[in-house]
Protein backbone atom coordinates (compact mmCIF):
# COMPACT_ATOMS: atom_id res chain seq x y z
CA UNK A 1 0.00 0.00 0.00
CA UNK A 2 2.87 2.39 1.11
CA UNK A 3 4.25 1.59 -2.33
CA UNK A 4 1.19 2.17 -4.38
CA UNK A 5 0.86 5.71 -2.59
CA UNK A 6 4.48 7.17 -3.79
CA UNK A 7 3.50 5.52 -7.08
CA UNK A 8 0.56 7.41 -7.15
CA UNK A 9 2.33 10.85 -6.15
CA UNK A 10 5.12 10.61 -8.45
CA UNK A 11 2.64 9.87 -11.27
CA UNK A 12 0.53 12.85 -9.99
CA UNK A 13 3.87 14.53 -10.84
CA UNK A 14 4.43 13.51 -14.03
CA UNK A 15 1.10 14.19 -15.49
CA UNK A 16 1.40 17.86 -13.95
CA UNK A 17 0.62 19.47 -10.54
CA UNK A 18 -2.62 21.59 -12.49
CA UNK A 19 -3.89 18.06 -13.05
CA UNK A 20 -4.15 17.00 -9.74
CA UNK A 21 -5.01 20.08 -8.85
CA UNK A 22 -9.00 21.37 -7.20
CA UNK A 23 -10.80 23.37 -10.20
CA UNK A 24 -11.77 26.62 -9.25
CA UNK A 25 -13.79 27.56 -12.59
CA UNK A 26 -14.85 26.17 -15.30
CA UNK A 27 -15.19 27.85 -18.77
CA UNK A 28 -16.25 27.62 -22.54
CA UNK A 29 -12.27 27.48 -22.69
CA UNK A 30 -11.50 24.98 -20.40
CA UNK A 31 -10.96 25.00 -16.92
CA UNK A 32 -8.73 26.92 -14.31
CA UNK A 33 -7.49 25.30 -11.53
CA UNK A 34 -6.52 26.25 -7.94
CA UNK A 35 -2.27 25.94 -8.78
CA UNK A 36 -3.03 28.00 -12.04
CA UNK A 37 -5.09 30.61 -9.88
CA UNK A 38 -1.84 30.68 -7.21
CA UNK A 39 0.77 31.23 -9.73
CA UNK A 40 -1.37 34.71 -10.67
CA UNK A 41 -2.26 35.73 -7.31
CA UNK A 42 1.18 35.48 -6.11
CA UNK A 43 2.82 36.93 -9.09
CA UNK A 44 0.52 40.17 -9.36
CA UNK A 45 0.42 42.87 -6.19
CA UNK A 46 -2.84 42.42 -4.93
CA UNK A 47 -1.86 38.88 -4.42
CA UNK A 48 1.29 39.61 -2.52
CA UNK A 49 -0.54 42.60 -0.42
CA UNK A 50 -2.95 39.98 0.26
CA UNK A 51 0.02 37.29 2.10
CA UNK A 52 1.88 40.18 3.75
CA UNK A 53 -1.37 41.30 5.42
CA UNK A 54 -2.21 37.57 6.51
CA UNK A 55 1.25 36.58 8.07
CA UNK A 56 1.46 40.17 9.77
CA UNK A 57 -2.03 39.40 10.96
CA UNK A 58 -0.89 36.50 12.08
CA UNK A 59 2.25 37.74 13.97
CA UNK A 60 0.04 40.48 15.50
CA UNK A 61 -2.78 38.38 16.84
CA UNK A 62 -0.39 35.49 18.25
CA UNK A 63 1.74 38.47 20.38
CA UNK A 64 -1.10 40.78 20.93
CA UNK A 65 -5.03 38.94 20.76
CA UNK A 66 -5.21 38.75 24.24
CA UNK A 67 -5.13 42.36 24.56
CA UNK A 68 -7.83 43.07 21.81
CA UNK A 69 -11.02 41.95 23.31
CA UNK A 70 -14.41 41.45 21.21
CA UNK A 71 -16.29 44.37 22.91
CA UNK A 72 -13.54 46.93 21.75
CA UNK A 73 -14.23 45.46 18.14
CA UNK A 74 -17.59 45.87 18.40
CA UNK A 75 -16.89 49.39 20.16
CA UNK A 76 -14.88 50.69 16.93
CA UNK A 77 -17.14 49.01 14.46
CA UNK A 78 -20.38 50.95 16.37
CA UNK A 79 -18.59 54.13 15.77
CA UNK A 80 -17.81 53.72 12.10
CA UNK A 81 -21.67 52.67 12.04
CA UNK A 82 -22.45 56.12 13.84
CA UNK A 83 -20.80 58.08 12.01
CA UNK A 84 -22.02 56.85 8.38
CA UNK A 85 -25.69 56.34 9.56
CA UNK A 86 -27.97 54.97 7.91
CA UNK A 87 -25.86 54.64 4.65
CA UNK A 88 -23.26 52.53 6.70
CA UNK A 89 -23.93 49.57 4.64
CA UNK A 90 -24.09 50.40 1.25
CA UNK A 91 -20.48 52.05 2.19
CA UNK A 92 -19.42 48.32 3.50
CA UNK A 93 -20.90 46.87 0.27
CA UNK A 94 -19.00 48.96 -2.08
CA UNK A 95 -16.06 48.00 -0.56
CA UNK A 96 -16.65 44.39 -0.65
CA UNK A 97 -17.32 43.77 2.80
CA UNK A 98 -19.78 42.42 4.90
CA UNK A 99 -20.25 43.46 9.13
CA UNK A 100 -18.40 40.50 9.66
CA UNK A 101 -15.50 40.53 7.38
CA UNK A 102 -15.07 44.49 8.65
CA UNK A 103 -14.64 43.75 11.80
CA UNK A 104 -12.27 40.76 10.86
CA UNK A 105 -10.15 42.06 8.20
CA UNK A 106 -9.70 45.95 9.17
CA UNK A 107 -10.85 46.58 12.45
CA UNK A 108 -9.46 43.69 14.10
CA UNK A 109 -5.69 44.15 12.41
CA UNK A 110 -6.34 47.61 13.34
CA UNK A 111 -6.30 47.35 16.59
CA UNK A 112 -3.99 44.85 17.08
CA UNK A 113 -1.22 47.19 15.32
CA UNK A 114 -2.33 49.69 17.75
CA UNK A 115 -1.39 47.81 20.53
CA UNK A 116 2.00 47.03 18.80
CA UNK A 117 2.94 50.40 18.48
CA UNK A 118 1.66 50.51 22.28
CA UNK A 119 4.30 47.80 23.05
CA UNK A 120 7.12 49.53 21.29
CA UNK A 121 6.72 53.25 22.18
CA UNK A 122 8.00 55.04 24.76
CA UNK A 123 5.85 56.96 26.83
CA UNK A 124 7.41 59.75 28.58
CA UNK A 125 6.01 61.99 31.13
CA UNK A 126 6.12 64.98 28.96
CA UNK A 127 4.86 63.35 26.43
CA UNK A 128 1.80 61.84 28.45
CA UNK A 129 1.24 65.41 29.73
CA UNK A 130 0.88 66.77 26.26
CA UNK A 131 -1.77 64.55 25.37
CA UNK A 132 -3.28 64.94 28.81
CA UNK A 133 -3.47 68.56 27.71
CA UNK A 134 -5.47 68.08 25.10
CA UNK A 135 -7.32 65.29 26.26
CA UNK A 136 -11.57 65.98 25.84
CA UNK A 137 -13.78 62.80 26.58
CA UNK A 138 -16.39 61.83 23.94
CA UNK A 139 -18.81 64.28 24.09
CA UNK A 140 -22.29 64.37 21.99
CA UNK A 141 -23.84 67.31 19.82
CA UNK A 142 -26.20 68.58 17.70
CA UNK A 143 -26.03 71.65 15.26
CA UNK A 144 -27.76 74.12 12.88
CA UNK A 145 -25.98 75.34 10.03
CA UNK A 146 -26.68 78.43 8.39
CA UNK A 147 -25.82 80.48 5.88
CA UNK A 148 -25.47 84.08 7.64
CA UNK A 149 -24.75 85.21 10.70
CA UNK A 150 -27.47 86.90 11.10
CA UNK A 151 -29.78 83.84 10.84
CA UNK A 152 -27.40 82.48 13.61
CA UNK A 153 -28.08 85.22 16.21
CA UNK A 154 -31.94 84.77 15.44
CA UNK A 155 -31.95 81.12 16.34
CA UNK A 156 -29.21 82.17 19.26
CA UNK A 157 -32.08 84.89 20.92
CA UNK A 158 -34.94 81.75 20.46
CA UNK A 159 -32.87 79.41 21.94
CA UNK A 160 -32.13 81.97 25.27
CA UNK A 161 -36.26 81.78 26.03
CA UNK A 162 -36.43 78.04 25.61
CA UNK A 163 -33.23 76.17 25.54
CA UNK A 164 -34.58 72.89 25.79
CA UNK A 165 -33.37 70.38 23.42
CA UNK A 166 -36.89 69.62 22.04
CA UNK A 167 -37.16 73.46 20.85
CA UNK A 168 -33.21 73.20 19.84
CA UNK A 169 -34.75 70.07 16.86
CA UNK A 170 -37.93 72.61 16.10
CA UNK A 171 -35.49 75.31 15.08
CA UNK A 172 -32.95 72.82 13.37
CA UNK A 173 -36.08 71.43 11.38
CA UNK A 174 -37.07 75.10 10.46
CA UNK A 175 -33.38 76.83 9.80
CA UNK A 176 -30.73 74.05 9.21
CA UNK A 177 -28.77 73.18 5.82
CA UNK A 178 -27.00 70.51 6.97
CA UNK A 179 -28.89 67.83 5.07
CA UNK A 180 -27.09 65.14 6.68
CA UNK A 181 -28.02 65.73 10.06
CA UNK A 182 -31.20 68.03 9.60
CA UNK A 183 -33.65 64.33 10.18
CA UNK A 184 -31.98 63.48 13.59
CA UNK A 185 -32.38 66.76 15.25
CA UNK A 186 -28.79 68.02 13.88
CA UNK A 187 -27.15 65.38 15.71
CA UNK A 188 -23.85 64.22 15.19
CA UNK A 189 -21.61 61.25 16.01
CA UNK A 190 -19.87 61.64 19.70
CA UNK A 191 -16.04 62.74 19.24
CA UNK A 192 -13.30 63.81 21.29
CA UNK A 193 -10.30 65.30 21.17
CA UNK A 194 -8.61 62.94 18.42
CA UNK A 195 -11.49 63.67 15.81
CA UNK A 196 -9.81 64.57 12.44
CA UNK A 197 -13.72 64.72 10.54
CA UNK A 198 -14.29 68.23 12.46
CA UNK A 199 -12.67 71.31 11.88
CA UNK A 200 -11.09 72.70 14.82
CA UNK A 201 -13.48 75.87 15.61
CA UNK A 202 -16.26 73.78 15.92
CA UNK A 203 -14.78 71.32 18.30
CA UNK A 204 -13.02 74.42 20.36
CA UNK A 205 -16.70 75.33 20.63
CA UNK A 206 -18.37 72.25 21.51
CA UNK A 207 -15.67 71.07 24.40
CA UNK A 208 -16.29 74.64 26.22
CA UNK A 209 -20.19 74.02 26.75
CA UNK A 210 -21.84 71.55 29.54
CA UNK A 211 -24.52 69.29 29.05
CA UNK A 212 -27.95 71.05 28.23
CA UNK A 213 -25.82 74.70 27.21
CA UNK A 214 -25.39 76.43 23.61
CA UNK A 215 -23.16 78.29 21.83
CA UNK A 216 -24.09 81.92 22.80
CA UNK A 217 -22.47 83.24 19.60
CA UNK A 218 -22.21 82.45 16.61
CA UNK A 219 -19.53 79.57 15.48
CA UNK A 220 -17.97 80.52 12.17
CA UNK A 221 -16.22 77.76 9.88
CA UNK A 222 -15.68 77.30 5.95
CA UNK A 223 -19.10 76.27 5.98
CA UNK A 224 -21.11 78.68 7.26
CA UNK A 225 -22.33 79.60 10.63
CA UNK A 226 -23.04 76.72 13.26
CA UNK A 227 -25.31 76.93 16.77
CA UNK A 228 -24.20 73.81 18.95
CA UNK A 229 -25.86 72.22 21.26
CA UNK A 230 -24.51 70.39 23.97
CA UNK A 231 -26.42 67.15 24.53
CA UNK A 232 -23.89 65.20 26.59
CA UNK A 233 -20.30 65.88 27.98
CA UNK A 234 -18.54 64.06 30.80
CA UNK A 235 -16.59 66.71 31.49
CA UNK A 236 -12.58 65.78 32.03
CA UNK A 237 -12.60 64.24 35.22
CA UNK A 238 -9.73 62.77 37.08
CA UNK A 239 -6.09 62.88 37.02
CA UNK A 240 -3.66 62.30 34.14
CA UNK A 241 -2.87 58.33 35.83
CA UNK A 242 -6.58 57.93 35.63
CA UNK A 243 -6.33 58.25 32.01
CA UNK A 244 -3.15 56.96 31.09
CA UNK A 245 -4.87 53.72 29.44
CA UNK A 246 -6.19 56.27 27.07
CA UNK A 247 -4.03 58.82 26.15
CA UNK A 248 -1.68 55.99 25.01
CA UNK A 249 -4.13 54.46 22.93
CA UNK A 250 -4.76 57.94 21.47
CA UNK A 251 -0.89 58.69 21.24
CA UNK A 252 -0.74 55.56 19.33
CA UNK A 253 -3.61 56.63 16.96
CA UNK A 254 -2.03 59.26 16.00
CA UNK A 255 1.10 57.70 15.26
CA UNK A 256 -0.60 55.17 12.93
CA UNK A 257 -2.53 58.36 11.35
CA UNK A 258 0.53 60.32 10.70
CA UNK A 259 3.64 58.62 11.48
CA UNK A 260 4.53 56.35 8.80
CA UNK A 261 8.26 55.51 9.49
CA UNK A 262 7.31 55.00 12.78
CA UNK A 263 4.36 52.50 11.96
CA UNK A 264 6.92 50.65 9.12
CA UNK A 265 9.42 50.18 12.21
CA UNK A 266 7.35 48.89 14.42
CA UNK A 267 5.99 46.04 11.65
CA UNK A 268 9.53 45.77 10.77
CA UNK A 269 10.67 44.74 14.70
CA UNK A 270 7.00 42.16 14.95
CA UNK A 271 7.89 40.10 11.98
CA UNK A 272 11.42 39.88 12.88
CA UNK A 273 10.31 38.56 15.89
CA UNK A 274 7.80 36.47 14.58
CA UNK A 275 9.72 33.28 13.12
CA UNK A 276 7.96 33.85 9.67
CA UNK A 277 9.09 31.23 7.45
CA UNK A 278 8.26 31.60 3.83
CA UNK A 279 8.07 28.44 1.95
CA UNK A 280 7.34 29.32 -1.68
CA UNK A 281 10.81 30.50 -2.94
CA UNK A 282 9.18 32.61 -5.76
CA UNK A 283 7.80 34.09 -2.64
CA UNK A 284 11.01 34.01 -0.33
CA UNK A 285 11.36 38.11 -0.79
CA UNK A 286 8.02 39.18 0.18
CA UNK A 287 8.83 41.16 3.49
CA UNK A 288 12.14 42.37 2.20
CA UNK A 289 10.68 46.05 2.74
CA UNK A 290 9.56 45.56 5.96
CA UNK A 291 12.42 43.72 7.47
CA UNK A 292 14.98 45.50 5.98
CA UNK A 293 13.38 48.60 7.89
CA UNK A 294 15.58 49.54 10.89
CA UNK A 295 13.73 48.79 13.99
CA UNK A 296 15.94 51.71 15.92
CA UNK A 297 13.09 53.91 16.52
CA UNK A 298 10.54 51.58 17.62
CA UNK A 299 10.61 52.63 21.38
CA UNK A 300 10.72 56.98 20.73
Amino acid sequence: MKKWLIGLAGLCMAVSLSACSKTVATTSGGKITESEYYKKMKESSTGKQVLQQMILNDVLEHDYGSKVSDKAVDAEYNTYKEQYGDSFGTILSQNGYTKSSFKEDNIRPNLLLEQAIIANTKFTKKKLEKQWKEYQPKITVAHILVDNEDTAKTIISDLQKDGSYKNFKKLVKKYSTDTGTKSDGGKLPAFDNTDTSLVTEFKDAAFKLKQGQFTTEPVKTDYGYHVIYCIKNPGKKGTMKDHEKELKQQIAKEIMNSDTTKVQSVVSKVLKNGKVSIKDSDLKDILADYLDTSSSSSNK
